[in-house]
């Protein structure tokens, strides 16, 4: 059995990867964001904790990641399917492996939240070391999926 896609549709395929992905970099950009806060609630003092804790940067910061974590994946296997079902084979290249690399990533750091809840330092050390490593990752990412954007649309 055979799906056949119009060509137009291959096309408009290319950019839903981009997209997302972008979407989701300015969302864990805002996760960091909030993990910084979770860390700063945590060293606080008296009033200043008080009026922190108010902002729950636990609970967002902890229900952004499981977002991202569903999304990146699902992201990251949604451009490997746009990539062959347009080229008919993967480009093995530093974009995919990074990519790959990246989705990891975040996997490891979710995985590591059942620690973190129990209070293991190392794991909410690993988790940071790991996010801040995924975020330079992701940043370079999205400069080289914007080159091969580009080649797409001179390609065209």
């Amino acid at each position: 059995m055979s799906l056949e896609l119009s060509a137009s549709f291959k096309y408009w395929l290319n950019f839903f990867h981009p997209l997302i992905m972008w979407a989701l970099f300015a969302l864990s950009l805002y996760a960091a964001y909030l993990g910084l806060q979770v860390q700063r609630t945590r060293n606080a003092q008296g009033e200043e904790k008080k009026e922190l804790i108010k902002g729950r940067y636990t609970i967002k910061h902890h229900q952004i990641g499981s977002i991202l974590l569903g999304l990146l994946v699902a992201g990251s296997i949604g451009g490997m399917a746009v990539t062959y079902i347009n080229n008919g084979k993967l480009f093995v290249g530093p974009h995919l492996l990074v990519g790959l690399g990246v989705t990891s990533i975040v996997a490891f750091s979710a995985a590591l939240s059942p620690y973190m809840q129990k209070g293991a330092n190392w794991a909410r050390v690993t988790h940071i070391l790991l996010n801040f490593t995924l975020l330079g990752l992701f940043a370079w990412q999205a400069v080289t999926g914007m080159q091969i954007v580009q080649r797409i649309l001179t390609n065209a």
